[in-house]
C-alpha cells in the first residue's frame, strides 16, 4: 500500500528542503532535494534549484559513481606497478559531473572530452575490462590496446584527447554534423580551466553561435590546469561567462543533481534552435595533473583533505539519498562489493592479457580506407590497411 510522507531533508544537521515524497516497503521511491543557485550568463532564466530522483535512479547514479572512483584506484595502482605506460590522467573528485552529465543524454547525443575519459568510456557503455585493457595496452582494450589512457572511444564517445583544447572543435563539428543530419542530437565538448583560454575556444564560440550549432561546452573547473590554480592563470575565473555572446551557466560540479538538472537545461536550449550554450562545472580533482605529478608542490595536502571531508560528491550524495530514505546502508554495501569483485576480476584480466600481433598495427585506421597501403611511415612502405571491425559503406 503506498502512503504520503512528509519528510525534512536534512545536510549537517540543518533541514534543506521540505519536500512529498512516496513510500512503498519502508522506501521512499522519490525525493526532493535543493541545490545551490545557478549562476547565469545572457539567460532570462535558467533550470530549478529543486531537484527530485527516484530511487531507481539514486541508486544508479550511486552505482556509477563509485565504479568510476573504484576504477580510478585500480588505474593508479596499475601505474605504479608500471603495467600502465606513459601518461594516465585521474578523474577521482570530479564523478558527479560526468555521472550528472550522461544521465541527461539522450541516445542521439554525443560527447568528447580531453584527457580524464576513463569514467567517462565506462559511462558510455564500455565494460571496465575494455577500459582497464586500454589502459594496459592489451586487446581486450576497447580500441585494443592502441590507444592507451587518453585516446579511448565507443559509439557516440568520441574520445579523450592528448592535445589541450584541441576536441572542443572537433565537438563543435560534432554537434554541426547532428545539425545538418537532422538527428536532432547535441555534442557535450568537455575542457578544463586550464584550456579555456585556448584561441581555438574562442574561435569556435564564434562559429557555433553564427550558425546556431547545437554544441554545450562544458568546462570542468577542478581548480588547477596542470600545476597553475585558475586564479593565476584566468584574468577571469567565470569560465560560464567566458562565451560573450553565448549563453552561459553555473553549476555545482560536486552535485550530481545540480549536473543533471544544469544539462537537460542546456539540452533544451541546444534543441530549441537557440545555439550553444557555455556551462562550467565547478569540481575538484584529488590526484595531481597526471600521475607523475604529485600534486601538492601547488597545494597544500590539507586543501585535499579539506575537499575529501567536506565536499565529496560521493560521500555528499550517498548522505542525501540515505538520509531521505530512499536507499539503506547495506545496500549501498552490496554495490560497493559487488563494484569491487567486477574491478578487481577486471584487473586480473587486463595485467594477464595479450598485446595484439605486429600484424594488427595498420588495421582500422581509417573507417574506410581509400588507398591500400599507409602512407608517411618510410621505411616501411607496403604497410596495407587492414580491416578488422566492420566495413563502413560511405554511400
Amino acid at each position: 500500500m503506498l502512503s504520503t510522507c512528509i519528510r525534512y531533508i536534512c545536510k549537517r544537521g540543518k533541514p534543506q528542503s521540505l519536500h512529498l515524497v512516496s513510500c512503498s516497503n519502508n522506501y521512499a521511491t522519490e525525493a526532493t532535494f535543493e541545490t545551490k543557485p545557478f549562476r547565469l550568463h545572457r539567460l532570462e532564466s535558467g533550470p530549478s534549484n529543486i531537484v527530485s530522483i527516484t530511487r531507481d535512479d539514486a541508486l544508479d547514479f550511486y552505482n556509477k559513481m563509485h565504479m568510476i572512483r573504484r576504477l580510478e584506484t585500480a588505474a593508479g595502482n596499475l601505474y605504479k606497478d608500471k603495467f600502465v605506460r606513459g601518461f594516465c590522467h585521474l578523474y577521482s573528485g570530479q564523478e558527479a559531473c560526468a555521472v550528472g552529465m550522461r544521465a541527461a543524454m539522450r541516445p542521439q547525443d554525443s560527447i568528447i572530452s580531453a584527457y580524464r575519459v576513463h569514467g567517462w568510456t565506462y559511462l558510455m557503455g564500455v565494460h571496465p575490462l575494455g577500459v582497464l585493457a586500454e589502459l594496459t595496452g592489451r586487446q581486450s582494450g576497447c580500441a585494443r590496446g592502441k590507444g592507451g589512457s587518453m585516446h579511448m572511444y565507443t559509439k557516440n564517445f568520441y574520445g579523450g584527447n592528448g592535445i589541450v583544447g584541441a576536441q572542443v572543435p572537433l565537438g563543435v563539428g560534432v554537434a554541426f554534423a547532428a545539425k545538418y543530419s537532422g538527428t536532432d542530437g547535441i555534442c557535450l565538448a568537455l575542457y578544463g580551466d586550464g584550456a579555456a583560454n585556448q584561441g581555438q575556444i574562442f574561435e569556435v564560440y564564434n562559429i557555433a553561435k553564427l550558425w546556431d550549432i547545437p554544441c554545450i561546452f562544458v568546462c570542468e573547473n577542478n581548480g588547477y590546469g596542470m600545476g597553475t590554480s585558475a586564479e593565476r592563470g584566468s584574468a577571469s575565473t567565470a569560465f560560464y561567462t567566458r562565451g560573450d555572446y553565448v549563453p552561459g551557466i553555473w553549476v555545482d560540479g560536486m552535485d550530481v543533481l545540480a549536473v543533471r538538472e544544469a544539462t537537460q537545461f542546456a539540452v533544451s536550449h541546444c534543441i530549441s534552435g537557440k545555439g550553444p550554450l557555455v556551462m562550467e562545472t565547478m569540481t575538484y580533482r584529488y590526484s595531481g595533473h597526471s600521475m607523475s605529478d604529485p600534486g601538492t608542490s601547488y597545494r597544500t595536502r590539507e586543501e585535499v583533505q579539506e575537499v575529501r571531508q567536506t565536499r565529496d560528491p560521493i560521500t555528499l550524495f550517498k548522505e542525501k539519498i540515505i538520509t531521505a530514505e530512499l536507499v539503506t546502508v547495506d545496500e549501498l554495501k552490496k554495490l560497493e562489493n559487488e563494484i569491487r569483485v567486477t574491478v578487481d576480476e577486471a584487473v586480473k584480466k587486463a595485467r594477464a592479457d595479450n598485446e595484439i600481433g605486429l600484424d594488427e598495427l595498420t588495421c582500422d585506421i581509417y573507417s574506410a580506407p581509400l588507398e591500400p597501403t599507409v602512407r608517411g611511415i618510410t621505411p616501411w612502405n607496403n604497410l596495407e590497411h587492414k580491416r578488422l571491425g566492420p566495413a563502413v559503406n560511405l554511400h
